[in-house]
């Protein structure tokens, strides 16, 4: 296999390694796939996303390179990615790299790999852009300091939000030993640009598990991101005949997470939407609106926490609307950055009132 077709089956092998929201991920047709346009350090970042080996003797029930897996094995050599990353990045503005790989046998041989083909392009091909480095389950810690010195970011795929369930998707990983103790050696390392991880979302572990798992993560070991996969068959894969979870399960837990990270929102707050641990089928914040308001809110009266709380609301509007000595006319909510068609039935303007939330159709 010449190095141009081992380019094509490992960049499509590492497509389910998320690097952002699916919204945000947009596929570059070029003829040899795993490039994409993503966000890097709040940036938009054009990304060379590919394994290092599809090879894998992990049993992983969901993954198309699973030991279960019939496929086409293919490795590159350090030097041979070096060279890909290298044309891509002179010839198709390809600023950033995202590599993971497939654990066959010894991650911590895999990782030496991958370590010595990121030293190639940064030390023989002069590259000052972005590195994603994945960190395999299992892998020692010198050579994940070796990688972190040569990583703008980091990553240990979590994959299920607690033992048990990962159980339930493999049984070559030690939930406790290869990943979260992994992932206590990056925090520790202290990248410029952190660590993230990624979830699967399927029907074994309820919503609550994962945000309950997301909030551990992002106070004890101060993760920047969690990206949440929600499940896709495989054909090939046990799992092949289940049911795909449905796109707008994975977007309400993104509406969560946004909400906890950026709004300052706790996690028992929901407690008051979840039903039998699953989010309802709407905007969460919305959801809590519903639930919580009791009658409306003079906006001009309101402090941040409350205002934050109202759809149509955001951080940077509320602290416009504090500043604002009065507010008289929804006209002027709207201008300091306010969805009025969202917070009318949640808000009262100088007197004025939506009567009843029903009259409202979103």
């Amino acid at each position: 296999m010449n190095t141009l077709e081992k380019a094509k089956v490992l960049s499509e092998a590492g497509q389910y390694d998320s690097c952002g929201p699916k919204s945000c991920e947009i596929k570059v047709e070029n003829g040899l796939g795993g490039i994409y346009n993503a966000k890097a350090e709040n940036k938009n970042c054009r990304l060379f996303k590919t394994l290092m080996s599809n090879d894998c003797s992990f049993d992983c029930k969901y993954c198309i390179n699973s030991s279960y897996c019939k496929k086409k094995k293919a490795s590159y050599e350090p030097e041979e990615l070096a060279s890909v990353f290298n044309h891509l990045h002179k010839n198709l503005n390809v600023w950033g790299l995202f590599l993971s790989s497939a654990v066959s046998g010894n991650p911590d041989k895999v990782t030496e790999n991958m370590i010595n083909a990121v030293k190639i392009i940064r030390n023989k091909h002069n590259f000052r852009g972005y590195v994603h480095f994945k960190v395999l389950p299992g892998t020692s810690y010198e050579l994940i300091k070796q990688a972190s010195e040569l990583s703008n970011r980091m990553s240990v795929n979590i994959e299920a939000p607690n033992k048990s369930v990962l159980s339930e998707l493999s049984s070559c990983k030690d939930y406790k030993i290869d990943i979260l103790k992994r992932q206590a050696w990056i925090s520790r390392l202290k990248l410029g640009s952190g660590q993230t991880t990624q979830m699967i979302i399927n029907k074994i572990s309820t919503d609550k598990d994962v945000l309950k798992m997301a909030n551990w993560e992002y106070k004890k070991l101060e993760l920047r991101r969690i990206y949440f996969s929600g499940f896709k068959p495989v054909k090939g894969t046990p799992l092949e005949n289940e049911k795909p979870e449905p796109m707008s399960r994975e977007s309400h837990l993104y509406n969560v997470d946004f909400l906890m990270r950026d709004y300052g929102y706790k996690l028992k707050e929901f407690d008051s939407v979840l039903n039998n641990g699953m989010l309802p089928n709407e905007d969460p914040k919305l959801a809590l609106a519903k639930a919580n308001f009791e009658g409306h809110l003079d906006i001009n009266e309101a402090s941040y926490e409350e205002l934050i709380r109202v759809p149509g609301i955001g951080p940077k509007t509320a602290k416009k609307i504090i500043k604002t000595k009065k507010i008289t006319k929804y006209e002027q909510l709207h201008k300091l950055g306010g969805w009025i068609s969202r917070a009318k039935p949640f808000i009262e303007v100088d007197g004025k009132t939506q009567k009843r939330i029903s009259e409202f159709l979103y």
